[in-house]
């Protein structure tokens, strides 16, 4: 029996990382919206580690923020340890990290969902999609409610058709102990949709008490924090230490004689797992060599004894797992609270999708997250505010937001996924990005905060702020070039005592400041004038000086980069008329339907020759069309 529940403009299924921040950015957008969650107490959940951030995923986490999603916020509200790594080296890998009371971040997110203006959240389980023509009209629950929509985002995560695996036990099952979804999987193929299948695993979680951290080594977090929000201010707080422990001789020992037990080489588990997240069973088999492994045992929040093992995924049998932790430094007498698990679910070929994470066949139907292919809450979250933005702008009959690969972690994530897809669970990485010397996370303001306010996801107060700081970034580095300093005597001194060369001829303070033994903080000498600037200002105005001539080289690569993202490619652009073209290409090519030539270039199969017989088609049909116009055809 169904009925009619509603009309909305967007439905959103699914409050994970992706479903949140696509339902608020909708809701602020002033869309009537409506998101679904299998279970309410589950919003925002962290089914695996209950930390946000880390190389490149916390350059993602400081996009979202600028744009006005909330996992920053959230994360600076709840976090119990902040560390920022990478420290050692350049600015570009900098990487904030933050481990989170998991319980709170799901208490905070699903509170700042309930009380959003336009936005209502509902517990039902999604299983049909309608299509009217070639839009979205719908969706329907598995209760029969009917709710009418104009735009859905599919935010699924690992819930369609999930199956849990353990050892030789498997059985139908979301993370967690939750409910899978097993019908939307037909709705999608039924509309036409390629599925695939992932895998992906966690560690068992563990009791404190059973720990004996005297044999481990200790990793507390940074005294100063540094938040991830550019709104959050000033934040002290008492962190809780993780702690640092190795696998043994022994422990491999007893993975390698349980292998025949394990999941991954039985056969029993299909579905194809991350690469950059591996299993310990993985670990061991890959790198034989390597007589030992990083064991990190993180806490799950402040109010609990429930303990993550970073380090030891697995889905041997639980048999098998209490020998194995209990075969590593510090975990003796360790007790399980939760045995390890794998999770095969469905997933949808992302090369399905335009680069606005709308899908091609049917307009209106955006999909954001797992769903596409991706790993972590950092890049479901980086989907679901652009699915959202874009379901928003859709329904507007505004142009759709799309950041390029210069402009943001954000663009390549995408652009890799609607380009090239992925065989295996997609992580962000930094080397993953041309310009990541431009995209560095301490700028993601600069870059994005103006789109933000644009859209109305920044609120008046925030620019205003922002506004001020970019002025005196720019004005500090003007200040610093007009500023010179003469090869005087006392200055002499003044360079010497800094370790640095005398000057010959004057030179402009912003020059003096690229040297690498000088720093702004200990120049103070030499600039009497200088007034007292915020620490994020001074943090941008040394960035921008000491990188200032990679910064240049890099922008006129992003130059080059965007000239061929302009060169356009016809919509309904013919593909078999082209000759020349190498069979591959022209498959590869049918099937992505790039819209421009950089993007074409990016398409794996397609080579420069291609590339170069495409250009020339194009520039021949648009001399055709030329003359026809100047014939007055």
């Amino acid at each position: 029996m169904v009925y009619h529940a509603g009309c909305y403009d967007v439905a959103v299924i699914g409050a994970g990382h992706a479903g949140c921040e696509a339902a608020l950015a909708s809701a602020r957008m002033g869309l009537k919206t409506v998101a679904f969650t299998i279970n309410m107490d589950n919003i925002a959940m962290m089914p695996c580690n209950p930390a946000v951030g880390g190389p490149a995923k916390g350059h993602l986490v400081r996009e979202v923020d600028a744009l006005g999603g909330q996992i920053g916020i959230n994360t600076d509200k709840t976090f119990i340890q902040m560390r920022m790594l990478n420290t050692g080296k350049g600015p570009a890998v900098h990487a904030l990290r933050a481990q989170c009371d998991k319980k709170h971040y799901q208490k905070e997110m699903k509170l700042t969902l309930e009380i959003q203006e336009n936005l209502d959240v509902k517990q039902a389980e999604v299983v049909e999609i309608l299509v009217e023509g070639e839009k979205v009209a719908g969706v329907v629950t598995k209760t029969g409610a009917v709710f009418m929509c104009r735009a859905v985002v599919v935010t699924t995560g690992v819930y369609l058709k999930g199956r849990i695996i353990i050892g030789e036990v498997n059985y139908s099952g979301g993370p967690n102990g939750m409910f899978p979804a097993n019908e939307l999987s037909k709705s999608l193929i039924d509309l036409g949709f390629k599925l695939g299948r992932f895998k992906t695993g966690t560690p068992a979680r563990v009791d404190r008490r059973s720990i004996d951290f005297s044999k481990m080594k200790e990793q507390p977090g940074n005294i100063k924090i540094i938040p991830f929000s550019f709104t959050s201010e000033h934040i002290e707080r008492e962190q809780v230490s993780c702690w640092l422990t190795y696998t043994t001789e022994e422990t491999h020992k007893i993975i390698q004689d349980n292998l025949h037990r394990s999941p991954l080489y039985t056969g029993n588990i299909e579905g194809i797992g991350p690469r950059y997240c591996p299993s310990i069973e993985t670990k061991v088999v890959r790198f034989k060599d390597k007589p030992s492994h990083q064991v990190f045992i993180e806490p799950e929040g402040r109010d609990t004894n429930e303990m993550y093992v970073q380090g030891l995924s697995t889905s041997l049998p639980e048999d098998v797992q209490i020998k194995m932790y209990r075969s590593v430094p510090g975990m003796e007498r360790v007790e399980i609270m939760r045995p390890g698990y794998a999770i095969e679910y469905d997933y949808v070929i992302p090369t399905q999708l335009k680069a606005n994470l709308e899908t091609k066949s049917i307009k209106g139907l955006f999909m954001a997250g797992q769903i596409n292919g991706t790993s972590g809450y950092e890049e479901a979250a980086a989907q679901g505010i652009i699915a959202g933005i874009n379901a928003a702008l859709y329904i507007k009959d505004q142009e759709p937001l799309i950041l390029d690969r210069s402009q943001a972690y954000i663009g390549v994530l995408i652009d890799d996924l609607i380009t090239k897809g992925t065989d295996e669970p997609y992580r962000m990485l930094t080397s993953r990005a041309e310009y990541r010397l431009l995209l560095r996370q301490d700028n993601a303001d600069l870059r994005l905060t103006e789109i933000g306010y644009k859209l109305g996801l920044i609120s008046p107060e925030r620019y205003k702020k922002f506004e001020k700081k970019r002025k005196m970034i720019e004005e500090e580095i003007r200040r610093l070039m007009e500023i010179k300093i003469t090869p005087s005597k006392e200055n002499q001194e003044i360079l010497k005592k800094l370790g640095t060369s005398p000057l010959k001829t004057p030179v402009a303070l912003f020059e003096l400041l690229k040297r690498p033994e000088l720093e702004y903080e200990n120049l103070e000498e030499l600039d009497p004038e200088r007034l007292l600037l915020p620490e994020d200002v001074v943090e941008q105005v040394k960035i921008q000086i000491k990188y200032h001539g990679y910064i240049k080289r890099q922008m006129e690569q992003a130059k080059q980069y965007k000239k061929m993202e302009k060169k356009k490619i016809p919509e309904n652009i013919n593909y078999d008329e082209i000759r020349g073209l190498r069979n591959e290409a022209r498959e590869k090519l049918k099937e992505i339907r790039p819209t421009s030539i950089g993007q074409a270039s990016r398409i794996s199969g397609v080579n420069p020759a291609d590339i170069s017989i495409l250009i020339i088609y194009l520039e021949q049909i648009k001399r055709k069309n030329k003359e026809r116009e100047e014939n007055g055809e």
